[in-house]
């Protein structure tokens, strides 16, 4: 990721909706040496923000709805999260939640693209998101995993005015220029019952020893770790509740 800051468009924040908030926090703390704290207040249904010094990096909460799947989810600043929702239904998205005010932090609002894959919109009032991005134990990746690239390419462009870099193996996402995802087409390789998705991915100072010590932690490895030709290190990871995630090794010399 190019961006080390929220900046319009881009990601600012990801947060995992879990079955087990408690067994989640033990489980991210030691992968990834992240301090947990609960919101008390009982309004704000135990929501949990993460922490790497002062820095909130990502959230933890309980599941909120029925039928809500164990996963994490990428938040996108914006700066008039009504006048977002608006253009996602005009693109032919589907907002499912919002716009709605969270106490005196943002407006957010949970929406769904045309090809099935949730994200939800952020609009910053006291909170901009995370506080730190492309550092080891925070989001330094997201990615778009579809099985319509093209109607997928037509969306995002037309919602956040990302820019595009496409190879014959891989689609970036970027902001003038600076990229911080990609997407890739769901092929036969995945079961007909995973749906569209953005997938997170936190760097770490080493791939290997992450996907080691999430095992030995009750998560399962998805993908092993992968050197990408011309590219990071990766692997793709399942906690102990089935949120999938994906780590890899950020260049920290740029």
């Amino acid at each position: 990721m190019k961006l080390d800051k929220p900046v319009t468009g881009g990601p600012c924040w990801t947060e995992l909706g879990t079955s087990d908030l408690a067994s989640a926090k033990r489980f991210y703390e030691g992968l990834f040496g992240w301090r947990a704290e609960t919101d008390p207040r009982q309004e704000a249904g135990g929501y949990t923000i993460a922490h790497l010094g002062d820095a909130a990096v990502a959230a933890l909460t309980p599941l909120y709805q029925e039928g809500q799947p164990v996963a994490w989810n990428v938040a996108f600043a914006v700066p008039d999260a009504d006048a977002a929702a608006a253009q996602v239904t005009q693109a032919g998205g589907v907002v499912l939640v919002g716009p709605m005010d969270v106490f005196d932090v943002g407006r957010f609002a949970v929406a769904v693209d045309p090809t099935g894959a949730a994200f939800q919109l952020w609009q910053a009032r006291a909170f901009a998101g995370a506080g730190l991005l492309n550092a080891p134990g925070s989001l330094g990746w997201v990615e778009l995993m579809t099985r319509e690239p093209e109607r997928a390419v037509d969306f995002y462009t037309t919602v956040f005015g990302w820019s595009v870099n496409a190879s014959e193996h891989y689609t970036q996402w970027g902001i003038e220029g600076a990229d911080f995802g990609g997407m890739v087409t769901m092929d036969d390789k995945f079961p007909h019952e995973v749906p569209a998705h953005w997938l997170p991915y936190f760097a770490v100072a080493d791939v290997d020893s992450t996907a080691a010590d999430a095992t030995q932690a009750d998560g399962t490895v998805l993908m092993e770790p992968t050197s990408v030709p011309d590219g990071p290190r990766i692997a793709v990871l399942r906690d102990p509740q089935g949120a999938m995630f994906g780590v890899y090794r950020a260049d920290y010399e740029r």
